[in-house]
């Protein structure tokens, strides 16, 4: 049995940060309710364990209340989850007297994107966010930019040529209400505000994605009003994107390289990050997205996630026989690195002889 691992995979920065400094607030709160506004990552088996040691989810990622806002008081601990929060669930905690601050897991690479946004904005450049409108991080961007300018949301390619549209002048602006409704700023007036923009992203998409629709918008200010004034309607904006999301897709890119009989991604099924990495993977491998190696039930029946159709599926014989299997297995930003090794091991424990982990290391 062959294991082909990505050269990068597994927790990033961010993550490993923000949950050290949940654990760090149940040691530093005992005695205390201690909250998190909502999932810590997008991982069951983080999340699960943390609310094993006390923690209490305020709301789910869909934003559907647990726990009532008049229950939170001053005395309570509320986590601010590595994905940021909006400012107005952020000004509701510090009305309420709640410390932010103490315990606030945002990201670094997600506050250098509002950053940008902001900047953007003070330049009179509205902010294009690519990513996923109901995404807890494209919220709290949303929430961030529109403080600082107009802004509206593209979910991918289609949605941002769909908006180009608008910029050309071939769609009325009266279709533009109902074409994105729920995603742009109020007061928002396509015949105005998309003169000017900027494209900033959601951390976890593909970053080949936000580029090509960075270079689309780019191309399009060109065409409509000349390269020699490209810099009045178009802001270069390549530096948000986030560099452990860009290694973990590059990797999965060099992966497409290798040959394998089948690729294993572990992660989070809501893991936007995660759930990239297997549409890469897709391309080449006959791909199983699970979220443990709890769902490989034996060698020939695995549980896994379809990601489309946002539902569990059930997979018989999909170890091929034949030796040796080689097996490409990687993992989302959100997903610990011993669950990859654990669900090593059990796919290992399916073959005999195998070598030892030990034997294989010593090797290297």
């Amino acid at each position: 049995m062959q294991f082909i691992l990505a050269r990068h995979f597994g927790f990033c920065y961010g993550v490993e940060n923000a949950i050290e400094i949940s654990y760090r607030a149940l040691e530093e709160s005992v005695g205390k309710n201690v909250y998190l506004l909502s999932q810590m990552i997008h991982n069951q088996e983080v999340n699960n364990d943390l609310q094993s040691r006390g923690i209490k989810f305020i709301m789910d990622t869909d934003g559907r209340q647990f726990i009532p806002w008049e229950k939170i008081n001053k005395e309570d601990v509320v986590i601010i989850p590595a994905f940021g929060t909006t400012l107005e669930i952020e000004h509701l905690l510090l009305d309420k007297g709640v410390e932010v601050q103490k315990y606030n897991t945002t990201c670094p690479f997600v506050e250098k994107v509002w950053n940008r946004a902001e900047k953007l904005g003070k330049e009179d450049y509205t902010i294009i966010i690519h990513g996923k409108p109901n995404h807890e991080e494209t919220k709290a961007t949303f929430s961030h930019s529109v403080h600082n300018g107009q802004s509206v949301i593209v979910r991918d390619m289609d949605e941002a040529q769909r908006l180009g549209n608008y910029i050309l002048g071939s769609k009325p602006k009266s279709e533009f209400y109902d074409e994105f409704a729920g995603k742009f700023s109020k007061g928002f007036d396509p015949t105005v505000h998309l003169l000017r923009v900027g494209v900033v992203n959601q951390t976890t998409m593909l970053a080949t994605e936000t580029q090509a629709i960075a270079d689309f918008f780019k191309q399009l200010m060109i065409a409509k009003f000349g390269a020699a004034d490209l810099k009045q309607h178009f802001a270069d904006t390549r530096d948000t994107l986030c560099y452990a999301t860009n290694d973990n897709q590059d990797s999965t890119y060099r992966l497409l390289e290798t040959e394998g009989d089948l690729a294993v991604v572990v992660g989070g099924y809501n893991s936007s990050n995660t759930s990239h990495i297997v549409e890469l993977c897709e391309r080449k491998f006959n791909t199983f997205f699970i979220n443990s190696e709890s769902e490989i039930k034996s060698r020939t029946e695995i549980h896994h996630f379809n990601y489309l159709r946002k539902q569990k599926v059930i997979t018989h014989e999909y170890l091929p026989n034949k030796k040796p299997v080689r097996i490409v297995l990687t993992s989302g930003a959100s997903c610990p690195d011993t669950l990859v090794d654990r669900v090593m091991l059990r796919l290992v424990s399916f073959f005999n002889p195998v070598k030892t982990v030990e034997e294989v290391i010593a090797v290297f």
